[in-house]
């Protein structure tokens, strides 16, 4: 019973890392080399695209996408999905879609050192090839180059209060058991009396 205990712990502590890593932004600095649209049907990978019900029908299967092509400082392409998010999870409030891939269109570059434009594109999800999903980009900034750093403050800080909540938690219920087993002991040893 032990063992099946430990696995449960242990599936519910996987179950939260890989929701919170797909969920919490992450930051990729990347140089813009192509955007375009084209119409998808998420079809069996629907858990990983956007709710169709951001835009004005809700019915309709196949919709159109915005793409933005883009590649590491290591030549490692890597390519964003657009999609408003709208008031859905996960809870980025995004509908700024079309204002976000003319900023990205505007910043496109070529492979040149001289004239490269580095950006941070701030998204959240998993980039698959096999399963055909991209992660999806709320928002992009110029970078002052390949090697800039991002610190992830809103990860910092939200993991943080998680932790305490956590512990909070647990340690509220560590004393309330063992309040409940000193009281046992208590009625048990007054009734021996």
């Amino acid at each position: 019973m032990v063992y099946v205990k430990w696995v449960l712990r242990g599936l519910f502590w996987i179950a939260l890392i890989v929701f919170l890593h797909y969920t919490l932004p992450q930051h990729d600095v990347v140089r813009i080399t192509d955007t375009y649209e084209k119409r998808v049907n998420p079809g069996d990978n629907a858990l990983f695209w956007s709710n169709a019900d951001t835009g004005e029908r809700t019915d309709v299967v196949e919709r159109d996408v915005f793409f933005i092509q883009t590649f590491r400082s290591n030549d490692k392409p890597m390519i964003y999905r657009n999609e408003d998010t709208g008031w859905g999870w996960p809870p980025y409030f995004k509908f700024n879609t079309s204002n976000l891939q003319a900023q990205a269109s505007d910043l496109i570059s070529k492979k040149s050192a001289e004239t490269a434009q580095w950006v941070v594109v701030r998204h959240y999800g998993w980039r698959n090839e096999f399963f055909s999903i991209y992660p999806n980009a709320v928002s992009i900034r110029a970078a002052e180059g390949p090697d800039a750093r991002v610190i992830p403050w809103f990860n910092i800080v939200l993991l943080t209060l998680l932790a305490a909540i956590f512990w909070a938690i647990r340690v509220r219920w560590n004393r309330f058991w063992q309040a409940r087993g000193e009281q046992a002991d208590d009625e048990w040893s007054e009734g021996m009396g």
